[in-house]
């Protein structure tokens, strides 16, 4: 995962963006792996925390683009 630097995850960032609360990051994480290992199926946190409307799209987008990830 780190090339030197160790790399920023989605959570973290929404969370020090005031996006989201660190309840709310667990409880998408732990949707998440549920459904990985129950439904046999894989959501990204940013899609999950939108269909919970914790996050907004633009929210994601400013996110991804903090990460280098999303359009500028």
């Amino acid at each position: 995962m780190a090339r030197g630097i160790q790399q920023r995850r989605f959570g973290a960032t929404a969370v020090e963006k005031g996006y989201i609360t660190f309840d709310q990051l667990l409880e998408a994480i732990h949707i998440q792996i549920v459904e990985d290992v129950e439904e046999d199926k894989h959501r990204l946190i940013g899609k999950i925390l939108c269909d919970q409307g914790h996050m907004s799209v633009p929210q994601i987008n400013d996110v991804l683009v903090s990460l280098g990830k999303g359009q500028n």
